[in-house]
């Protein structure tokens, strides 16, 4: 194998594929990325066995052939070099030789054969989508999501396409985030598909794509998640992205949703933050913190306590509607959904449960009601 490419075309490949290579001592070729000719192509390849990257340059190739190296040595290396200058790279006998300038290197590499096959999906059907908006949504409830080796479908994001709509869930269980994205455009997808992606994986995709503006092309399959996204000088993929998805089914998490709310309360969500984040200060093991919504002075009074510490109570104006409440609430999954959700005006509305018990409460900015944030309260004991 021989060609040449400029230093900055592959510093930006490898600083996208370099995110996926794994520390493996047991499979040492995890820790490799795969070079390899394709046509007038360079194709780069990672993976750790759950999710794939692949990422094409245009190079100009004088002959075919690949190696495999370490990614973090090779991406190293060229980072050093000049952004404009030119890098000849050819391997011989299992060694990838690297020249730029007055630079010469040597770097061992590992065969190609023993790296692992990247999965494909058949490319029977494809919804096209914005990045932006697709990372945009997905790094909403990301956060939410929590390892699970009991309900491991609560270890991955829900994804639910459909013909505009692209409709994102994630728990822990203790809490929910749903999230909607309508597109311009039609997905152009002939039926709607369902799929739970790793949130690692997900994770990885809003690292790659969170900050390129591209069209993708998004591939299904039972267990395979594909996503594409074009180079700019040809139709040909750029960039591709193949995860494993999480098999099993999703729970009904819209049964939990509160319907109707006992109490409606609008509040800042600057004023909001700043009271949970001084009372946190004071907060017991259990993180709580109590609210109390008074509707009658219209507002809302924050208190916690611990025995060790001391005490903190305040009160903030509200627009409260409905019935007085008390209620207690883990002040860090308070502070994630408000986070989490746009705008300054947020409605935080508490509903009640059959048995006359505090049910789960709601989070949604009235500016951006596409987020919906779902956090349940600390029983009384």
């Amino acid at each position: 194998m021989k060609f040449s490419i400029l230093q900055n075309k592959l510093r930006e490949a490898l600083g996208i594929i370099e995110k996926i290579a794994s520390k493996s001592s047991s499979l040492p070729i995890l820790n490799n990325v795969l070079l390899e000719t394709e046509d007038n192509f360079l194709k780069l390849s990672s993976t750790n066995l759950e999710t794939a990257i692949v990422f094409w340059l245009l190079a100009k190739i004088e002959k075919p052939g690949k190696i495999t190296v370490p990614a973090h040595i090779f991406s190293s290396f060229v980072n050093y070099l000049s952004s404009s200058s030119t890098i000849s790279l050819e391997e011989k006998n299992g060694v990838l030789h690297l020249e730029c300038e007055n630079v010469k290197t040597k770097i061992n590499g590992l065969s190609a054969e023993d790296f692992p096959i990247i999965p494909q999906v058949e490319k029977n059907e494809k919804a096209l989508m914005s990045s932006f908006l697709l990372c945009q949504g997905v790094s909403q409830i990301i956060n939410i999501v929590s390892f699970s080796n009991i309900k491991p479908e609560i270890s991955g994001i829900y994804a639910h396409f459909q013909k505009n709509n692209l409709i994102m869930a994630a728990t822990d269980s203790f809490r929910l985030g749903e999230k909607k994205v309508t597109f311009k455009e039609p997905l152009g997808i002939l039926e709607e598909h369902s799929l739970i992606l790793p949130q690692r994986s997900a994770s990885l995709l809003v690292s790659i794509f969170g900050e390129r503006e591209a069209n993708l092309s998004v591939y299904f399959s039972p267990n395979l998640l594909m996503i594409e996204s074009p180079m700019e000088e040809t139709d040909h993929p750029k960039i591709q992205f193949v995860s494993k998805l999480i098999e099993g089914e999703y729970p009904k998490y819209q049964e939990i949703i509160p319907q109707d709310y006992k109490t409606e309360t609008f509040v800042s969500k600057r004023e909001f933050l700043n009271q949970l984040k001084a009372a946190s200060l004071f907060a017991s093991r259990i993180n709580e913190v109590k609210l109390k919504f008074d509707d009658k002075a219209q507002k809302v009074e924050v208190s916690c306590q611990n025995p060790e510490l001391g005490e903190y109570s305040s009160a903030f104006a509200a627009e409260i509607k409905g019935s007085k409440a008390e209620v207690s609430f883990n002040y860090k999954f308070l502070l994630d959904g408000l986070a989490s959700t746009r705008g300054d005006k947020i409605l935080f509305a508490l509903s009640e449960s059959r048995e006359g018990e505090q049910g789960p409460a709601v989070l949604r900015s009235e500016e951006d009601k596409s987020y919906l944030y779902v956090v349940m309260p600390i029983q009384p004991a």
